[in-house]
C-alpha cells in the first residue's frame, strides 16, 4: 500500500516520522526494569527466556537483582 502506515511508525502532526511504536514486549520490558530495578537489557532477556507471565518475570528479576 503506497503511503500507508504499516503500524511500526507513528507520524507527528507535521507529517514527519516520530518515534517507532513500542511493542507489547518492549513495554513489558520497560515496566519490569522500572519495577524491579534491573536493566532493560536484562528485562528483555528474561522475557525471551521465561515468556510474558508477570509473576514469574518479577520473581526471576528479583532473584537476578539479589545475585548482583
Amino acid at each position: 500500500m503506497i503511503g500507508g502506515n504499516d503500524g511500526k511508525t507513528r507520524h507527528a502532526e507535521n507529517g514527519k516520522a516520530a518515534q517507532p511504536a513500542k511493542s507489547g514486549v518492549e513495554l513489558l520490558a520497560l515496566r519490569l526494569a522500572k519495577d524491579t530495578d534491573i536493566s532493560e537489557d536484562d528485562a528483555r532477556e528474561l522475557i525471551k527466556l521465561i515468556g510474558t507471565d508477570w509473576t514469574s518475570l518479577v520473581r526471576e528479576a528479583r532473584f537476578l537483582k539479589s545475585r548482583h
